[in-house]
């Protein structure tokens, strides 16, 4: 447990967990290494990019100061190769039970998602380390800042729709942390993309300390 909760207070301080879904021939590896110039030290290799879990592998290896997370987890068999891999931290799309028993059986967090207050009740109660608001641009931070009232205990983390603009509205209302895809690392990712990749990321993180700066 003391393992879940360290690798949770590092998902949570790095503000921002960066989404690689990809397709075939990706330079994963470069990715990685673009995000963490740019400053992310959380990022997550969803599962239906093909070579997902040796890109897992080789980037905790590379890099051991960066956090590698497996995505799009749906069942406990995937969990248990996600993190035989090298994946710290999993996370899922869904409320799925047997993804967070494996997670807390191998002391990695799990980011469960919800949509409704009752499945993020049922997600946190389950043993999520945080809840994953799925798709977060469907009801807005608002809904982060609602939220806050009847279950404060749950740390909320917005995915689906989310970018640079719209980061810090989330973070003001309460996310513990931004999950960033399409917007920082495009699906037909290429070498061509690995400088804006960086800039963005960069940016990102510069927002993040600065939000979190005013509000101590």
């Amino acid at each position: 447990m003391e393992q879940q909760r360290d690798r949770t207070s590092r998902l949570i301080k790095a503000g921002a967990i960066a989404i690689v879904r990809a397709g075939a021939g990706a330079p994963l590896g470069d990715v990685v290494k673009a995000l963490r110039s740019g400053g992310i030290t959380a990022i997550e290799i969803t599962m239906t990019t093909p070579g997902a879990l040796q890109a897992i592998a080789a980037a905790a290896n590379e890099f051991p100061d960066v956090m590698m997370g497996a995505g799009t987890v749906l069942d406990s068999e995937t969990a248990r190769h996600a993190i035989l891999a090298g994946a710290c931290f999993l996370i899922t799309p869904t409320l799925a039970v047997d993804v967070i028993q494996v997670g807390r059986r191998y002391g990695v967090p799990v980011v469960a998602g919800a949509m409704t207050p009752t499945e993020a009740l049922e997600a946190w109660e389950a043993g999520a380390s945080i809840v994953k608001v799925f798709p977060a641009n469907v009801v807005g931070p608002e809904f982060f800042r609602a939220m806050r009232g009847p279950l404060p205990q749950i740390p909320l983390a917005p995915t689906g729709g989310v970018n640079l603009d719209n980061s810090e509205p989330f973070l003001r209302a309460g996310a513990v942390v931004v999950c960033l895809g399409g917007s920082l690392v495009p699906r037909n990712v290429g070498t061509k993309d690995l400088p804006e990749i960086t800039d963005k990321a960069e940016r990102l993180v510069k927002m993040i300390e600065a939000v979190r700066s005013e509000e101590k």
